[in-house]
């Protein structure tokens, strides 16, 4: 069977449109789950820090991405801004109950993530804390 150069021609445009549309979805289902914005080194982590990331993983990586690598979303974790110096644990706490103003990266304001339990916030900080301590982020006394 031959087919006409019409032919030939509506089967691109509907093959080409239907990939574009394919194209968009998919690539917001892409968004969705973020692009890391700097690269993580993860270690072997203790029993609690374990814990941890099977909590932030349900609940923070949406935004702040894999191993808190960051996304389009929200900020990488592992990141010297977040060192306990100038972000102790208390800070974390405080941005799961109650949100954080945008004040250090162009992301927005983050809302409370109140599907966070309580008794989930510790273990997620200490995997924060060993992700960061494995990348060479330790504490340093915050300067103003």
């Amino acid at each position: 069977m031959k087919l006409s150069f019409s032919e030939v021609t509506l089967a691109v445009v509907i093959v080409g449109g239907v990939s574009i549309v394919a194209w968009q979805f998919l690539g917001n289902s892409a968004a969705s789950t973020g692009t890391p914005t700097v690269d993580v080194k993860v270690p072997v982590l203790s029993e609690v820090a374990t814990e941890g990331r099977h909590a932030f993983d349900a609940n923070c990586s949406q935004c702040h991405g894999k191993n808190a690598a960051g996304t389009d979303k929200g900020p990488p974790l592992v990141h010297d801004i977040y060192n306990p110096g100038h972000h102790a644990d208390e800070a974390f706490v405080r941005a799961a109950h109650n949100g954080v103003q945008k004040h250090h990266w162009s992301f927005g304001n983050m809302p409370p993530a109140a599907q966070v339990r309580d008794a989930d916030l510790p273990a997620i900080i200490r995997y924060v804390r060993e992700l960061q301590e494995a990348n060479g982020i330790f504490y340093k006394p915050h300067q103003m």
